[in-house]
């Protein structure tokens, strides 16, 4: 998928705003295990994922804990950085070496000034962000363990085949004990 079509998945934009922010895109090849947010360090940056795989974590002790996974197509943001340019919450990692589209924050808000398109297209990439926060916290909080992992499976099967699972477990709130006793229920347990 091009970058265009990309960021047109985000909020329809007319032709002279798309050009706009297609102008400030730079395109880097970036190895897996590179960090694009740091717990410790200000965000700069927010980037479109054209091929690869990252997740969010935080730190807790001496742990990670895996809070979202984003595949091909996913805006990559600390919003906290993003909103009130302060140090983020979150540690951002790529699991795979990735192809991404780079965009300076600060040259992004400034056409937000001057283009409501564009103001439009940030605000509904946030909100987009916002919900699969919010949706991942309800279910750590409602959901049992086995309801979190078979939601895992019909709307992200792939992950199983890309992602380690002790990331798996965390981002499902069990340990990876828990997660094995799972996985063998669901083996057991044809699904319809």
């Amino acid at each position: 998928m091009t970058l265009s079509e990309l960021l047109q998945t985000t909020y329809p934009l007319p032709v002279a705003s798309l050009e706009k922010v297609l102008a400030l895109a730079t395109h880097v090849e970036l190895p897996r295990g590179t960090l694009l947010f740091r717990d410790d360090q200000l965000a700069h940056h927010i980037y479109v994922l054209e091929r690869g795989l990252a997740r969010a974590y935080a730190r807790r002790d001496d742990r990670e804990v895996t809070f979202w996974f984003s595949g091909e197509g996913a805006v990559l943001v600390s919003i906290r950085g993003y909103m009130e340019r302060a140090v983020s919450y979150e540690t951002i990692e790529l699991l795979e070496d990735s192809g991404l589209f780079q965009f300076n924050a600060q040259a992004l808000q400034q056409l937000y000034q001057t283009d409501v398109h564009l103001a439009n297209w940030g605000r509904v990439m946030v909100e987009r962000v916002w919900l699969q926060t919010e949706q991942q916290l309800i279910a750590r909080q409602f959901r049992t363990a086995a309801e979190r992992y078979a939601d895992l499976l019909e709307q992200n099967p792939q992950l199983l085949q890309r992602v380690a699972l002790g990331h798996i477990a965390s981002y499902l709130g069990i340990t990876q004990v828990t997660l094995s006793r799972v996985r063998a229920q669901f083996k057991k347990t044809p699904r319809a």
